[in-house]
Protein backbone atom coordinates (compact mmCIF):
# COMPACT_ATOMS: atom_id res chain seq x y z
CA UNK A 1 0.00 0.00 0.00
CA UNK A 2 1.59 3.33 -1.19
CA UNK A 3 1.11 6.85 0.72
CA UNK A 4 -1.80 8.06 -1.70
CA UNK A 5 -3.21 4.36 -1.61
CA UNK A 6 -3.38 4.52 2.86
CA UNK A 7 -4.60 8.25 2.47
CA UNK A 8 -7.68 6.90 0.58
CA UNK A 9 -8.22 3.97 2.85
CA UNK A 10 -7.95 6.08 5.35
CA UNK A 11 -9.80 8.74 4.70
CA UNK A 12 -12.64 6.50 3.31
CA UNK A 13 -12.63 4.75 7.08
CA UNK A 14 -12.93 8.37 8.76
CA UNK A 15 -15.47 9.07 7.12
CA UNK A 16 -17.49 6.57 8.22
CA UNK A 17 -17.28 7.84 11.65
CA UNK A 18 -18.58 11.53 11.03
CA UNK A 19 -19.24 13.24 7.69
CA UNK A 20 -15.96 14.59 6.79
CA UNK A 21 -15.43 18.20 5.64
CA UNK A 22 -13.70 17.84 1.69
CA UNK A 23 -12.79 21.22 1.78
CA UNK A 24 -10.87 20.60 4.43
CA UNK A 25 -9.14 17.57 3.13
CA UNK A 26 -8.72 19.26 -0.12
CA UNK A 27 -6.40 21.57 1.87
CA UNK A 28 -4.91 19.50 3.75
CA UNK A 29 -3.86 17.80 0.90
CA UNK A 30 -2.21 20.82 -0.35
CA UNK A 31 -0.51 21.31 2.51
CA UNK A 32 0.73 17.52 2.76
CA UNK A 33 2.45 18.88 -0.99
CA UNK A 34 4.37 21.73 0.29
CA UNK A 35 7.43 21.09 -1.84
CA UNK A 36 9.75 23.58 0.53
CA UNK A 37 7.83 21.82 4.11
CA UNK A 38 7.68 18.62 4.90
CA UNK A 39 6.39 19.15 8.32
CA UNK A 40 2.63 19.61 7.68
CA UNK A 41 2.83 16.15 6.03
CA UNK A 42 4.37 15.04 9.02
CA UNK A 43 2.02 16.40 11.02
CA UNK A 44 -1.41 15.85 8.62
CA UNK A 45 -0.14 11.19 7.63
CA UNK A 46 -0.36 10.03 11.49
CA UNK A 47 -2.77 7.18 10.20
CA UNK A 48 0.87 6.47 7.93
CA UNK A 49 3.15 6.59 10.68
CA UNK A 50 0.78 3.95 12.65
CA UNK A 51 1.23 1.74 9.41
CA UNK A 52 5.17 1.79 9.99
CA UNK A 53 5.77 2.18 13.16
CA UNK A 54 5.40 -1.95 13.94
CA UNK A 55 8.19 -2.51 11.38
CA UNK A 56 10.32 0.31 11.43
CA UNK A 57 10.51 -0.12 15.37
CA UNK A 58 10.29 -3.52 15.92
CA UNK A 59 13.70 -3.44 18.07
CA UNK A 60 11.31 -1.51 20.82
CA UNK A 61 8.32 -3.70 20.88
CA UNK A 62 9.22 -5.04 24.29
CA UNK A 63 8.80 -1.77 25.71
CA UNK A 64 6.16 -1.19 28.12
CA UNK A 65 3.03 -0.39 27.09
CA UNK A 66 0.80 2.23 28.64
CA UNK A 67 -1.91 4.83 27.58
CA UNK A 68 -0.02 7.20 25.31
CA UNK A 69 -0.67 10.14 23.28
CA UNK A 70 -0.35 8.60 19.89
CA UNK A 71 -0.06 12.06 17.72
CA UNK A 72 2.69 13.43 19.66
CA UNK A 73 5.02 16.54 18.10
CA UNK A 74 6.21 19.76 18.63
CA UNK A 75 2.86 21.94 17.69
CA UNK A 76 1.04 19.50 20.14
CA UNK A 77 1.65 21.53 23.84
CA UNK A 78 -0.41 24.90 24.75
CA UNK A 79 -1.54 26.76 27.31
CA UNK A 80 -4.81 26.84 29.55
CA UNK A 81 -6.30 28.25 32.63
CA UNK A 82 -7.04 25.70 35.38
CA UNK A 83 -10.08 25.57 37.56
CA UNK A 84 -8.42 27.84 39.87
CA UNK A 85 -7.43 30.47 37.05
CA UNK A 86 -3.93 29.42 37.16
CA UNK A 87 -1.61 29.62 33.71
CA UNK A 88 -1.10 25.67 32.98
CA UNK A 89 0.85 24.74 30.06
CA UNK A 90 1.19 20.79 28.18
CA UNK A 91 -0.35 18.54 26.04
CA UNK A 92 -3.53 20.12 24.17
CA UNK A 93 -4.60 17.41 21.82
CA UNK A 94 -5.38 13.95 22.44
CA UNK A 95 -7.49 12.69 19.11
CA UNK A 96 -4.99 9.88 18.79
CA UNK A 97 -4.45 8.42 22.18
CA UNK A 98 -4.27 4.66 22.43
CA UNK A 99 -2.35 1.92 24.06
CA UNK A 100 0.99 2.29 22.73
CA UNK A 101 4.30 1.40 24.05
CA UNK A 102 5.99 3.87 26.23
CA UNK A 103 8.67 5.05 23.87
CA UNK A 104 6.20 5.50 20.94
CA UNK A 105 5.32 9.16 22.09
CA UNK A 106 9.47 9.82 22.64
CA UNK A 107 9.68 9.02 19.35
CA UNK A 108 7.66 10.79 17.48
CA UNK A 109 8.14 13.73 19.13
CA UNK A 110 11.77 13.51 18.53
CA UNK A 111 10.92 12.48 14.97
CA UNK A 112 9.09 16.07 14.69
CA UNK A 113 12.12 17.99 15.75
CA UNK A 114 13.86 16.39 12.49
CA UNK A 115 10.95 17.76 10.42
CA UNK A 116 10.68 21.15 12.08
CA UNK A 117 14.80 21.81 11.73
CA UNK A 118 14.30 21.00 8.03
CA UNK A 119 11.61 23.62 7.50
CA UNK A 120 13.71 26.13 9.28
CA UNK A 121 11.38 26.55 11.97
CA UNK A 122 13.63 25.25 15.29
CA UNK A 123 17.38 26.16 15.73
CA UNK A 124 19.33 23.04 18.16
CA UNK A 125 21.72 19.86 17.14
CA UNK A 126 19.43 17.03 16.89
CA UNK A 127 21.43 15.00 19.41
CA UNK A 128 20.38 17.70 22.02
CA UNK A 129 17.31 18.16 21.73
CA UNK A 130 16.84 14.47 21.92
CA UNK A 131 18.62 14.36 25.24
CA UNK A 132 16.82 17.28 26.67
CA UNK A 133 13.38 14.82 25.60
CA UNK A 134 14.91 12.14 27.13
CA UNK A 135 16.04 14.30 30.48
CA UNK A 136 12.73 15.89 30.86
CA UNK A 137 11.04 12.37 30.97
CA UNK A 138 13.32 10.77 33.25
CA UNK A 139 13.58 13.50 35.70
CA UNK A 140 9.85 13.78 35.80
CA UNK A 141 9.19 9.92 36.08
CA UNK A 142 11.77 9.69 39.04
CA UNK A 143 9.35 12.96 40.48
CA UNK A 144 6.32 11.06 40.03
CA UNK A 145 4.88 13.71 38.17
CA UNK A 146 5.94 17.38 37.65
CA UNK A 147 2.94 19.28 36.69
CA UNK A 148 3.51 22.46 34.49
CA UNK A 149 1.50 25.66 36.35
CA UNK A 150 3.06 28.95 35.50
CA UNK A 151 2.82 30.67 37.98
CA UNK A 152 5.80 31.26 41.03
CA UNK A 153 7.40 28.27 38.95
CA UNK A 154 8.93 27.62 35.08
CA UNK A 155 9.81 31.46 34.59
CA UNK A 156 11.48 30.87 31.14
CA UNK A 157 7.98 28.75 29.89
CA UNK A 158 5.83 31.02 31.35
CA UNK A 159 8.02 34.29 29.44
CA UNK A 160 7.28 31.89 26.04
CA UNK A 161 3.66 31.39 27.00
CA UNK A 162 3.17 35.26 27.50
CA UNK A 163 4.43 36.72 24.57
CA UNK A 164 2.83 39.49 22.15
CA UNK A 165 1.69 37.77 19.69
CA UNK A 166 -0.62 36.06 22.25
CA UNK A 167 -2.62 39.63 23.26
CA UNK A 168 -6.19 39.00 23.83
CA UNK A 169 -7.23 42.34 21.34
CA UNK A 170 -4.78 40.60 18.26
CA UNK A 171 -6.81 37.09 18.94
CA UNK A 172 -10.15 38.39 19.08
CA UNK A 173 -9.49 40.74 16.18
CA UNK A 174 -8.32 37.44 14.23
CA UNK A 175 -10.94 34.80 15.66
CA UNK A 176 -13.99 36.35 15.31
CA UNK A 177 -12.94 37.50 11.20
CA UNK A 178 -14.69 33.93 11.11
CA UNK A 179 -17.99 36.19 11.55
CA UNK A 180 -17.89 37.31 7.95
CA UNK A 181 -18.30 33.55 6.98
CA UNK A 182 -22.01 31.78 6.38
CA UNK A 183 -23.32 30.76 9.71
CA UNK A 184 -24.37 27.22 9.94
CA UNK A 185 -26.33 25.41 11.69
CA UNK A 186 -24.29 22.48 13.53
CA UNK A 187 -25.74 19.23 14.30
CA UNK A 188 -27.92 18.82 17.45
CA UNK A 189 -25.23 16.91 19.21
CA UNK A 190 -22.70 19.55 18.66
CA UNK A 191 -25.30 22.16 19.30
CA UNK A 192 -25.95 20.91 22.43
CA UNK A 193 -22.30 20.63 23.76
CA UNK A 194 -21.74 24.06 22.35
CA UNK A 195 -24.42 25.97 24.59
CA UNK A 196 -23.91 23.41 27.54
CA UNK A 197 -20.51 24.36 27.60
CA UNK A 198 -21.36 28.54 27.57
CA UNK A 199 -21.41 30.36 31.42
CA UNK A 200 -25.10 31.39 31.23
CA UNK A 201 -28.17 31.09 28.67
CA UNK A 202 -29.96 33.26 26.44
CA UNK A 203 -27.02 34.94 24.69
CA UNK A 204 -26.65 35.50 21.28
CA UNK A 205 -24.98 33.03 20.05
CA UNK A 206 -23.33 33.00 16.30
CA UNK A 207 -21.86 29.37 14.93
CA UNK A 208 -19.77 28.64 12.03
CA UNK A 209 -17.47 26.36 10.87
CA UNK A 210 -13.82 26.27 12.21
CA UNK A 211 -11.84 25.25 8.76
CA UNK A 212 -8.20 25.49 7.96
CA UNK A 213 -7.11 24.90 11.73
CA UNK A 214 -3.89 22.61 12.21
CA UNK A 215 -3.40 20.16 10.19
CA UNK A 216 -3.80 16.42 11.34
CA UNK A 217 -7.64 17.14 12.26
CA UNK A 218 -8.46 18.79 9.10
CA UNK A 219 -11.46 17.24 7.73
CA UNK A 220 -12.74 16.20 10.76
CA UNK A 221 -15.97 18.28 11.35
CA UNK A 222 -15.55 20.87 13.64
CA UNK A 223 -17.97 23.95 14.50
CA UNK A 224 -17.32 27.28 16.73
CA UNK A 225 -19.72 29.29 18.69
CA UNK A 226 -18.71 32.75 19.60
CA UNK A 227 -20.89 35.04 21.80
CA UNK A 228 -20.78 38.41 23.80
CA UNK A 229 -20.97 38.15 27.12
CA UNK A 230 -20.31 40.62 30.26
CA UNK A 231 -18.39 43.24 28.03
CA UNK A 232 -16.67 40.62 26.36
CA UNK A 233 -15.91 37.85 23.83
CA UNK A 234 -16.42 34.03 24.75
CA UNK A 235 -15.76 31.18 22.10
CA UNK A 236 -16.13 27.28 22.38
CA UNK A 237 -15.36 25.04 19.41
CA UNK A 238 -16.54 21.02 19.12
CA UNK A 239 -14.74 18.72 17.28
CA UNK A 240 -15.75 15.33 16.48
CA UNK A 241 -14.95 12.20 18.42
CA UNK A 242 -13.24 10.14 16.30
CA UNK A 243 -11.48 6.01 16.73
CA UNK A 244 -7.69 7.04 17.17
CA UNK A 245 -5.75 5.82 13.89
CA UNK A 246 -4.34 3.31 15.01
CA UNK A 247 -7.10 1.50 15.30
CA UNK A 248 -7.55 1.54 11.58
CA UNK A 249 -3.70 0.50 10.72
CA UNK A 250 -4.47 -2.31 12.60
CA UNK A 251 -2.55 -1.76 15.47
CA UNK A 252 -5.37 -1.96 18.32
CA UNK A 253 -8.86 -2.40 18.05
CA UNK A 254 -10.08 0.52 20.36
CA UNK A 255 -12.75 3.58 20.60
CA UNK A 256 -11.37 6.90 21.49
CA UNK A 257 -9.32 6.82 24.73
CA UNK A 258 -9.61 10.71 25.00
CA UNK A 259 -11.50 11.06 28.41
CA UNK A 260 -9.39 8.59 30.05
CA UNK A 261 -5.89 10.20 29.11
CA UNK A 262 -7.24 13.77 30.11
CA UNK A 263 -8.88 12.21 33.49
CA UNK A 264 -5.86 10.19 34.80
CA UNK A 265 -2.66 12.34 33.60
CA UNK A 266 -0.95 13.91 36.46
CA UNK A 267 -1.07 17.67 35.75
CA UNK A 268 -3.86 20.63 36.84
CA UNK A 269 -6.33 19.44 34.03
CA UNK A 270 -7.84 22.52 31.56
CA UNK A 271 -11.57 22.35 33.07
CA UNK A 272 -12.76 23.62 29.67
CA UNK A 273 -11.58 20.55 27.54
CA UNK A 274 -14.36 17.92 27.55
CA UNK A 275 -14.17 14.69 26.02
CA UNK A 276 -17.34 13.66 25.27
CA UNK A 277 -19.00 10.21 23.40
CA UNK A 278 -19.34 12.71 19.99
CA UNK A 279 -17.74 15.57 20.37
CA UNK A 280 -14.60 17.23 22.16
CA UNK A 281 -15.35 20.87 23.36
CA UNK A 282 -12.99 23.23 24.71
CA UNK A 283 -12.52 26.67 25.22
CA UNK A 284 -10.88 29.42 22.73
CA UNK A 285 -8.86 32.04 24.53
CA UNK A 286 -5.91 33.91 24.44
CA UNK A 287 -4.08 32.17 26.74
CA UNK A 288 -5.26 28.73 25.61
CA UNK A 289 -3.04 28.63 22.61
CA UNK A 290 0.78 27.04 21.65
CA UNK A 291 3.99 28.69 22.16
CA UNK A 292 5.06 29.26 18.35
CA UNK A 293 8.34 28.01 17.52
CA UNK A 294 9.58 30.54 15.33
CA UNK A 295 9.22 32.91 18.14
CA UNK A 296 12.28 31.29 19.61
CA UNK A 297 15.67 33.13 19.15
CA UNK A 298 17.67 31.40 22.28
CA UNK A 299 18.83 27.99 21.50
CA UNK A 300 18.82 27.51 25.48
CA UNK A 301 14.95 28.73 25.28
CA UNK A 302 14.51 25.52 22.86
CA UNK A 303 16.53 23.26 24.89
CA UNK A 304 14.46 24.48 28.03
CA UNK A 305 10.69 23.92 25.95
CA UNK A 306 12.11 20.22 24.79
CA UNK A 307 12.88 19.59 28.27
CA UNK A 308 9.69 20.76 29.69
CA UNK A 309 7.91 18.68 26.30
CA UNK A 310 9.60 15.30 28.07
CA UNK A 311 8.10 16.05 31.20
CA UNK A 312 4.99 16.59 30.69
CA UNK A 313 5.23 13.35 28.22
CA UNK A 314 6.27 11.46 31.47
CA UNK A 315 3.06 13.58 33.17
CA UNK A 316 0.71 11.96 30.64
CA UNK A 317 2.05 8.36 30.70
CA UNK A 318 1.89 8.23 34.65
CA UNK A 319 -1.78 8.26 34.32
CA UNK A 320 -1.37 4.69 33.41
CA UNK A 321 -0.64 1.74 35.95
CA UNK A 322 2.68 1.28 35.37
CA UNK A 323 4.84 2.12 37.76
CA UNK A 324 7.65 4.70 37.43
CA UNK A 325 10.30 2.16 37.90
CA UNK A 326 9.44 0.36 35.51
CA UNK A 327 9.77 2.69 33.15
CA UNK A 328 13.28 4.49 34.41
CA UNK A 329 14.31 0.63 34.16
CA UNK A 330 13.68 0.30 30.64
CA UNK A 331 14.88 2.93 28.98
CA UNK A 332 18.19 2.37 30.92
CA UNK A 333 18.31 -1.07 29.37
CA UNK A 334 18.52 0.53 25.71
CA UNK A 335 21.46 0.95 24.07
CA UNK A 336 23.04 4.83 23.67
CA UNK A 337 21.89 6.70 20.90
CA UNK A 338 18.50 4.52 20.76
CA UNK A 339 16.17 8.00 20.31
CA UNK A 340 17.97 9.52 17.71
CA UNK A 341 18.06 6.60 15.79
CA UNK A 342 14.48 5.28 16.05
CA UNK A 343 13.61 8.54 15.22
CA UNK A 344 15.75 8.86 12.24
CA UNK A 345 14.22 5.70 10.79
CA UNK A 346 10.79 7.14 11.31
CA UNK A 347 11.83 10.14 9.97
CA UNK A 348 13.09 8.76 6.74
CA UNK A 349 10.22 6.31 5.73
CA UNK A 350 7.91 9.41 6.53
CA UNK A 351 10.11 11.37 3.85
CA UNK A 352 9.91 8.68 1.25
CA UNK A 353 5.88 8.83 1.32
CA UNK A 354 5.90 12.82 1.13
CA UNK A 355 8.48 12.38 -1.92
CA UNK A 356 5.85 9.83 -3.02
CA UNK A 357 2.70 11.86 -2.01
CA UNK A 358 4.18 14.74 -4.05
CA UNK A 359 5.37 13.12 -7.08
CA UNK A 360 1.84 11.40 -7.27
CA UNK A 361 0.35 15.02 -7.00
CA UNK A 362 2.24 15.95 -9.99
CA UNK A 363 1.37 13.60 -12.11
CA UNK A 364 -2.14 13.81 -11.04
Amino acid sequence: MNIREATTAYESWLANTGTLDEADLDYKHALMSDAQDSFPFFRGTYYRWAQHWPTVCAKLANAPSLLAVGDLHLANFGTWRDGDGRLCWGVNDFDEADQLPCVHDLVRLAASVLFAKKSGGLEIKFKLACAAILEGYRVALEANGDPFVLEERHPELRAMAMSSDRDPVLFWKKLTKVLATPSVDPPATARAALLGDLPVEHLKPEFRLRSKIGVGSLGKQRYVVLAEWAGGWIAREAKIVAPPATAWAGNTTNPSRMAEIVASAKRAADPFYRPGPQWVTRRLAPRCSRIELDSLSLISDVEILLGSMGAETANVHLGSSVAPDTLLEYLTSLPSGWLPEAAKAMAEVMETDWAEWRSMAVRK
